[in-house]
């Protein structure tokens, strides 16, 4: 009896120390019998490791069974990995280079696909993963947390807006879909909220100018949005999230084929909201509400020789307003109850063909119709444009050089109900809608110098129907170290943009200020210098990245809206001395294999204008601004957190007179959002959280925001009854009992949304694509 028990004990603890064991995994990564530096190593249910420079790397105190690791390298096909431990195991995982296309491609910088690394001119890149940190209706939203790049507000009523990059306004912005011009002009204003961030598969940025490659408008640098590929797409997605604001967006989204060589995706966006508050208690809407539909399809064709030819289609619909808060659509246009109401619609094609030629010829192809119906007040504001866009680039590359040539016609049609179409003849006013033709010539060589040493050279040609002839060049050089992990690179380029005042600055619309042209405007022009070093440091469990930037940027005939002189107007002339956009900015990039992701940003800015030997600092405009990206994975439990956010420091708003009882100074602001996501097995994510933590918005410290909220057609300054301002010897308001600033009806004081802390929970749920799709 005590040998039966004393056998069951011993059997008892030998399972006792085998359910105990803990083993020890040793590996080493290679391709070709060479080891893979750097190496991310993921087994399921346990933190990352990374290997070391010579491709080792070891996992301790994993139980016995069976493990899937997943292994992923820059530049290598991602590969799992099935292990059986019994006993400590030395593993050796080979792995496949990738082929171009699937490594970290840009094509913003080049005009054709390369490997950022390799890319002479500095491109920014961010995933659809960086956005969802922080979801959002729009990519105008979506832009927020990217260092250097700025949302900014321009009307505290209707919410229009653009995109500043290094202090930079709007206009000089150029916005791409898949690298084709089709955001531009009368669309600048609205055209962005109507971009869906489900669209985005990522985002690259180029910082100064980009008018060699890219023409008219790419002045301050440019934002090129690469949408899904129908075959990277699920075969059926949806994303869907509300806020305690009552916002509602919704994307849903397809891929498909069609016959045996054709494959599609076809996806739809939804936002609302129709629920007006107001929280600052002047009467006005906060936030403006918004009816917004948009469709997008996206098709590529399997072609012979692997020739390209993809084509996408997107249709936007939207109805916003914005006003006092007894507003409705039967005072459109009146002058009892203010509003501004803006009906939307926008249609856009563009695509990419490969000609059927032994050579590398590619044809770019877009065309867009922007047709806008809006009243800001009882200043109605019609207008309809259309863009046609062909580009025809050649390629060529040899051991040392690689060639790129093309030539480009855009054509733009415009119409609206202002002065800016109208044209006396034979004593009278007639309305004579503009068209403009744009053809362009360009070249530029990239010339591998050594292996570590590059030079790129370019030059573009542009004939503009009004303005003439244009040339613009640029140089870039890049050195890297010879393992790669130090990047530095020198840019020099000229820039230029034609004006199109009603259809690129809001302001000269709303409210009772008059427009006046000083002159006839002529094209801006800016020269751009920087210098960016990349470095890349891998230490034990993770990564460091250093991205540090100086750039100087200087402008002649720039065109500045001029606030202060009258505040009855707003004048537009060409500035008769310069302006300069200089600074300086750093982004850290540090990934531990642990779960910690953190990506931090700043930007140092002086933006100013210098005339007559006069310096001033441009209006809008921070000096510092810091952004932040901040997650964590608990990936045993499949739960992350994701803190993100971003701080500015003060600027100068403008003021209507001396006796303006607003800060000229924004003080500094920030706006934190927290977000907490659940995976729930493999199709359904859950997500959660709170944006803006601080509810800051700008009326904190003010007394008001919008002037003369209570008086918005301006009637009651109307003392003499002959339907005019009534103004003092000197042109100004008097100050009087009734009006004692001594202001009249404006809501272009604006820096930060008007929107406070809320809440927001959403869903995405996907199904993988079916076989026969792959």
């Amino acid at each position: 009896m005590k040998k039966k028990i004393s056998g069951i004990l011993l059997v008892l603890l030998l399972c006792s120390i085998a359910g105990n064991a803990q083993f020890v995994l040793n590996g080493v990564i290679t391709h070709q019998a060479q080891p893979v530096p750097h190496a991310t190593v993921r087994p399921e249910q346990y933190p990352a490791t990374r290997a070391d420079s010579n491709g080792r790397f070891q996992l301790a105190h994993l139980p016995p069974g069976t493990i899937m690791l997943e292994i992923t390298a820059t530049g290598y096909k991602k590969k799992d990995t099935m292990v059986r431990l019994q006993s400590d195991t030395l593993l050796v995982i080979q792995l496949e280079q990738a082929s171009p296309e699937m490594q970290e491609v840009v094509i913003s910088g080049t005009l054709k696909a390369v490997s950022r690394q390799d890319s002479p001119v500095p491109v920014e890149v961010y995933t659809s993963r960086y956005f969802k940190a922080n979801p959002t209706p729009s990519l105008f939203d979506a832009l927020q947390n990217i260092n250097g790049v700025r949302p900014q507000l321009n009307c505290n009523i209707c919410n229009t807006g653009d995109i500043h990059i290094n202090g930079l306004e709007g206009p000089y912005t150029m916005i791409l879909i898949d690298g084709m011009p089709v955001v531009s002009g009368l669309s600048t204003v609205y055209g962005l909220s109507g971009i869906p961030q489900s669209l985005i598969e990522r985002v690259e940025i180029v910082k100064g100018p980009a008018s060699t490659l890219y023409g008219s408008e790419a002045v301050g640098g440019l934002v090129n949005i690469i949408t899904h590929k129908p075959g990277n797409t699920p075969a059926i997605a949806a994303d869907v999230f509300a806020t305690s604001w009552r916002e509602v967006n919704a994307d849903l989204a397809t891929s498909f084929r069609a016959g045996c060589h054709a494959r599609g995706m076809a996806g739809i966006n939804y936002f609302n909201y129709s629920a007006p508050a107001d929280h600052n208690h002047d009467g006005f809407t906060d936030v403006t509400l918004q009816n917004r539909f948009s469709g997008f399809t996206k098709w590529e064709i399997s072609r012979p020789s692997q020739r390209v030819l993809t084509m996408a289609a997107r249709y936007v619909q939207e109805n916003r307003w914005g006003g006092e808060m007894n507003w409705n659509q039967h005072f459109r246009g009146g002058d009892s109850i203010y509003g501004e109401s803006i009906y939307t619609k926008r249609w856009e094609l563009f695509g990419l063909y490969e000609l059927p030629l032994p050579e590398k010829l590619l044809l770019w192809f877009s065309a867009n119709g922007h047709d806008q119906n809006s009243a800001y007040g009882t200043t109605l504001f019609n207008a309809r444009q259309n863009i046609g866009f062909l580009q025809l680039t050649w390629n060529k590359a040899t051991r040392t050089h690689d060639l790129t040539a093309g030539a480009a016609l855009r054509i733009t049609d415009y119409d609206d109900n202002t002065p800016g179409t109208a044209q006396p003849h034979n004593g009278q006013i007639r309305n004579q809608p503009e068209r403009t033709w744009l053809p362009g010539l360009f070249v530029q060589d990239e010339l591998t110098l050594n292996e570590n040493n590059k030079l790129l050279a370019g030059l573009r040609y542009d004939h503009h129907s009004v303005h003439g002839h244009v040339l613009t060049p640029r140089l870039n050089y890049k050195w890297n170290s010879p393992d790669k992990n130090n990047t530095l690179r020198f840019s020099i380029g000229n820039g230029y943009r034609v004006a199109q005042v009603f259809t690129e600055d809001h302001a000269a619309l709303t409210g009772a200020r008059e427009v006046v042209f000083a002159e006839a405007l002529k094209p801006e022009t800016s020269w751009n210098g920087n210098i960016n070093f990349v470095k890349k440091i891998f230490i034990a469990g993770g990564f460091i990245g250093i991205d540090a930037t100086a750039f100087y940027t200087f402008f002649t005939n720039k065109i500045i809206a001029d606030y202060e002189s009258d505040p009855d107007e707003i004048r537009y002339q060409n500035l008769g001395g310069y302006a300069v956009s200089r600074g300086a900015s750093l982004n850290l990039d540090v990934s531990l294999t642990r779960g910690l992701k953190l990506l931090t940003g700043a930007t140092y800015m002086d933006v100013y204008s210098k005339e007559g030997g006069i310096k001033k600092r441009q209006l809008f405009t921070e000096k510092f601004t810091g952004v932040w990206n901040i997650g964590y994975r608990f990936a045993k439990h499949e739960w992350s957190i994701d803190y993100t956010g971003n701080l500015y420091s003060p600027m100068r708003l403008p003021l209507l007179s001396a006796t303006d009882p607003r800060s000229g100074m924004a003080p500094w602001w920030s706006i934190q959002n927290i977000q907490v996501t659940k995976k729930i097995g493999r199709q359904l994510e859950v997500y959660g959280g709170i944006k803006n933590l601080l509810n800051f918005t700008p009326d904190k410290g003010n007394p008001f925001l919008i002037a003369r909220a209570h008086d918005p057609f301006d009637k009651k300054l109307d003392y003499n009854g002959d339907g005019k301002i009534d103004t003092d010897a000197s042109g100004n308001l008097p100050v009087t009992s009734e009006n004692p600033y001594g202001l009249s009806f404006d809501p272009s004081y604006v820096y930060a949304p008007n929107q406070g802390i809320r809440g927001f929970l959403g869903m995405r749920w996907s199904i993988a694509r079916f076989s026969n799709n792959r």
